[in-house]
């Protein structure tokens, strides 16, 4: 009986221990001299299983993304002015921000930008088993192909910005690609906006080439500083890509001249 309850708790601690592994919390060192910021120990994790937080290359091109929990109100101003400017973007999305704008979402995918996966509860994946990250995962996955024309989801964001070894493994047997982000600021506060010019001078001060840049639409100070970072970032020479550019670069390596 003894050893019939030990194998119950050992086989147990088994089962549970990927979702016990210890949490890591994405950050870095922010730079304001133009360059990257220092990711330490994460840009091994990532480069493992083929995430990304940045474009490498040097190239003086900067990708927009947006995380959408829910709606306040300002991703109609958002997509009005990348239509207007020619900017791709992509947008992180949640299953209550697919339940509760969804013909935002479909606007999304009709001016062509592309829609990646924030979870459906938006759960710290560290803490759940392997096959409720994945229907987490496939739920927003199928709401998101009923409702547009993208068929196919590669980026997900992780909740939090919370990941380990394990559920870096775990989406890439799910099929995505972990996308983290090299500049971002605290935006999300709604009752603590302070005017587009803070929104513009905290994304400014930290632009790097192959930025990615996390902002959230819920920030009425976003919405009213996207136009003029658009319009700087290309004076100083910088173009706009999407994540799927950026993979591309990822898989196909800058050719050697002169071999």
């Amino acid at each position: 009986m003894c050893r019939k309850v030990f194998l119950v708790v050992v086989t147990f601690s088994l089962w549970l221990s990927p979702i016990l592994a210890s949490a890591e919390g994405w950050g870095y060192k922010k730079n304001s001299d133009g360059s990257a910021p220092d990711v330490g120990r994460y840009a091994p994790m990532l480069e493992k299983y083929d995430g990304f937080y940045l474009d490498s290359s040097g190239d003086p091109v900067v990708y927009l993304t947006f995380d959408n929990g829910y709606e306040q109100g300002y991703t109609g101003k958002v997509l009005d002015v990348l239509k207007e400017k020619e900017v791709p973007a992509t947008f992180f999305v949640t299953g209550h921000y697919i339940e509760s704008a969804p013909e935002l979402l479909k606007r999304m995918a009709d001016e062509g930008h592309l829609i990646g996966n924030h979870s459906w509860s938006h759960p710290d994946f560290t803490k759940i088993s392997k096959e409720k990250m994945q229907r987490e995962l496939s739920m927003v996955e199928e709401s998101v192909k009923k409702l547009t024309d993208q068929d196919v989801m590669t980026f997900v964001r992780p909740p939090r910005g919370t990941f380990n070894d394990q559920t870096l493994k775990w989406a890439g047997e799910f099929g995505y690609t972990h996308a983290f982000w090299s500049l971002a600021f605290v935006d999300w506060q709604t009752d603590r906006q302070k005017g587009w010019q803070y929104a513009y001078d905290r994304v400014m001060e930290q632009i790097h080439p192959g930025a990615v840049i996390l902002l959230h639409t819920v920030s009425k100070d976003n919405a009213e500083a996207l136009s003029q970072l658009i319009d700087e970032l290309r004076k100083r020479g910088y173009r706009f890509g999407s994540l799927n550019d950026l993979m591309m670069k990822k898989l196909v390596p800058s050719p050697v001249w002169g071999l």
